[in-house]
């Protein structure tokens, strides 16, 4: 990680435990978000959804959404990969990545976590994701533009990432 100095420096796991080069998103603009498949937010699924064919209708594919399922949070994903993503779509639709499960906090917090949060630290400057369904925005420089409790509903980032993609 210390040597990470943009987002296209990481290679997370997906849900079949391969590589994902973040470098295939250059040019693009990202929004990672740590997910749970039973969580008071987990209806927010629906709203990443909306808002991903939303911006993807007027941008292509320059805008990706990118979930990381995180069991952190009061063990509120608690499934396999594979439960997950059957989750995902059998609920709510989900079109978008959703990628290998991780940890975004502690010791054997996520590489690409560890430093979303160093560039992008929280409230009060903690270094550390709150809850599940906190948001980070990615520019198409590869770095981090902006970041969102859990509170924050999927839409009411569209804005936020249409004025990214318009640079």
């Amino acid at each position: 990680m210390a040597s990470a100095t943009t987002f296209y420096d990481f290679k997370p796991l997906d849900k079949k435990g391969e590589e994902v080069p973040l470098s295939d998103f250059k040019g693009k603009v990202v929004l990672v978000v740590n997910t749970a498949s039973k969580c008071g937010f987990t209806p927010q699924y629906a709203g990443l959804e909306k808002l991903y064919k939303s911006v993807r209708e007027k941008h292509g594919d320059d805008f990706v959404i990118l979930g990381f399922p995180c069991n952190q949070f009061g063990n509120q994903e608690p499934g396999s990969n594979e439960e997950i993503q059957e989750f995902c779509q059998l609920n709510y639709g989900v079109s978008f990545p959703i990628m290998g499960k991780v940890d975004v906090n502690g010791d054997d917090a996520s590489p690409l976590f560890q430093w979303l949060k160093e560039k992008q630290p929280g409230l009060l400057g903690l270094k550390r994701v709150k809850w599940n369904f906190e948001k980070f925005l990615i520019g198409k420089d590869g770095n981090v533009k902006g970041r969102w409790a859990s509170i924050t509903k999927p839409e009411s980032l569209e804005p936020m990432i249409l004025e990214e993609l318009a640079k």
